[in-house]
């Protein structure tokens, strides 16, 4: 192993990682919920295949969290208003980024200022999410060591559901 593969995770690598772990993680749950329900065998199996390669994903991408640069050692999320709230947190954010790269592409001024208008609703959505978040422990923005910890208490969540 070369230094630079012994040296812990920089920030904004950690930050990055997180933000992957979470989003897939709860992703993961949402398709292992859904997947029972898919009556159509083709769109089943896609979901299948999904469900299998984010686990690969997250299973490959948590090995990572022991270089970041925190120690590691409380606990996190509990139950599902940690998913559900991290879910629509995922929403809001997502949604954010699409109105900005949408506004972007618009030549039209009436499409311009609703989709404006839109990404501004999204803006307050994600601020509103967060802060309850916040607020209930499910989101410790300020510590770092806290976060990870709930991404892996989240993923290992996600790994070992049932769902077929």
């Amino acid at each position: 192993m070369t230094e630079q593969e012994r040296k812990p995770l920089a920030w904004h690598e950690t930050l990055e990682l997180h933000e992957l772990v979470a989003f897939q993680s709860n992703g993961l749950i949402k398709l292992k919920k859904a997947v029972k329900k898919i009556s159509d065998s083709e769109l089943r199996d896609i979901y299948k295949k999904t469900i299998h390669e984010m686990e690969l994903n997250v299973s490959e991408l948590i090995q990572f969290y022991s270089s970041a640069s925190v120690n590691q050692g409380r606990e996190g999320l509990s139950g599902d208003l940690g998913f559900y709230s991290g879910d629509l947190l995922g929403l809001c954010k997502t949604l954010v980024r699409n109105y900005a790269i949408a506004i972007t592409e618009t030549a039209t001024p009436m499409v311009r200022k609703t989709l404006t208008n839109h990404l501004l609703r999204s803006i307050k959505c994600h601020e509103r999410i967060f802060n309850y978040m916040y607020k209930k422990g499910f989101y410790p923005a300020y510590d770092l060591v806290q976060l990870l910890n709930n991404d892996l208490k989240n993923a290992k969540k996600a790994l070992s559901m049932d769902w077929y």
